[in-house]
């Protein structure tokens, strides 16, 4: 036998008579949380306090929503975090989980689904990002449970796997590769300049494929670059970086940038994207259907042509040269000088990146001491 049903405040009515209106007024619930702050004498706030919200104020406008899209992030990175959130998706219908906002057993379980399928830590750690700003501010899943499995999880990718980098492109891999753009060809003259620049302004390979024509200033001493807005500059604030002249023609980014504006000028471009696709025949190549990026090309595109030139250039490991080869390899160098590579390259100030890949480096090799043997041997022996 079930337990009656407590009736409270109940009042009977007729059939066909609207329920009874309740004459007194209930007093108005306060509103506060743990960070309210009152001065002696003020009252508690209360919703009869609050404005009283209609659809006017929660629309924005479709011009509005197309810049909601991509807020932030670049391009690249919101192309990136929109796929996982999609993966994510598909995966919490198939368990018949909520989406959004998921919870934390969820969140923690699908990282440990994606640990378990083997992805790599660094493709796990941006789908765990992708959700998780993904989610409303006050209704984000807790993170310690799934980063504690993430850095277990790296020590076992590290033993198995082993860190995965792009190889730094030493100054003879440069000449090298350099040496294979042909001085009379219109895209041997702008993979010279992607090298000469990307390697000078340690540059990233999106930064490389967002430079505009009004970006670069040449001057007598070098080539300045301005950068407005990079990985480290969501805001936008722009930041100019300046590459030296060199003496030696062949790796002169001075020469180079001003001999790629040159066939720009020809092509009858004077404007717009810096770094343009070229047919063989060294012609523009159409971009009507390139809706997204226009007249720019992509990184990957960056990538393809650095790859290209190592393999012209017989490099043994040509495979595994990227554009981030030039950017890892000209911050070794300046380190290797004794200088620091952070503002060249537009790391934060501090940065643990270059600290540990660049700084601590190059002690720690200047204080080799087999070095120091080695240069107290005295010659011949």
């Amino acid at each position: 036998m079930t337990e009656p049903y407590e009736v409270v405040d109940a009042e009977l009515v007729d059939d066909d008579h609207l329920p009874a209106t309740r004459t007194e007024t209930a007093p108005a619930r306060p509103i506060v949380d743990r960070h309210t702050i009152l001065v002696p004498g003020e009252a508690l706030p209360t919703e009869a306090d609050q404005p009283t919200y209609t659809e006017r104020d929660l629309y924005v406008s479709e011009a509005t929503a197309e810049r909601l899209k991509n807020k932030s992030k670049p391009r690249n990175t919101s192309r990136t975090y929109d796929n996982q959130r999609d993966l994510f998706r598909r995966w919490c219908e198939q368990q018949g989980r909520v989406v959004q906002p998921c919870t934390t057993a969820t969140y923690v379980e699908y990282v440990a689904t994606l640990i378990e399928a083997g992805r790599a830590p660094n493709a796990i750690s941006v789908a765990m990002s992708a959700i998780r700003t993904w989610m409303p501010d006050d209704k984000k899943p807790g993170t310690q449970e799934a980063r504690g499995m993430l850095n277990e999880y790296k020590k076992e990718w590290n033993k198995r796997v082993g860190v995965k980098k792009a190889p730094a492109i030493t100054d003879d891999m440069l000449r090298a590769m350099v040496a294979t753009c042909e001085p009379a060809s219109p895209t041997g003259i702008r993979d010279r300049c992607v090298l000469l620049l990307g390697r000078g302004a340690l540059n990233r390979r999106s930064e490389l494929a967002d430079l505009t024509i009004g970006n670069v200033t040449i001057e007598s001493d070098g080539v300045a670059l301005w950068f407005s807005s990079s990985k480290t500059d969501q805001e936008a604030k722009g930041e100019e970086t300046f590459i030296p002249a060199w003496d030696d023609p062949a790796i002169d980014p001075a020469r180079a940038t001003r001999a790629w504006l040159d066939i720009l000028h020809r092509l009858g471009v004077h404007d717009g994207a810096l770094f343009r696709a070229l047919t063989r025949e060294g012609r523009l190549q159409s971009r009507v259907t390139a809706t997204e990026r226009g007249d720019h090309v992509t990184g990957d595109t960056i990538n393809e042509w650095v790859q290209e030139r190592a393999r012209l250039a017989g490099l043994p490991n040509w495979k595994k040269v990227t554009a981030h080869g030039l950017r890892r390899g000209g911050a070794q160098a300046i380190a290797d000088a004794g200088g620091d590579p952070t503002a060249q390259g537009r790391w934060k100030a501090g940065s643990a990146v270059v600290k540990r890949e660049y700084l601590d480096r190059a002690q720690s090799r200047a204080e080799n001491p087999w070095l120091k043997l080695a240069r107290a041997r005295p010659e011949g022996t």
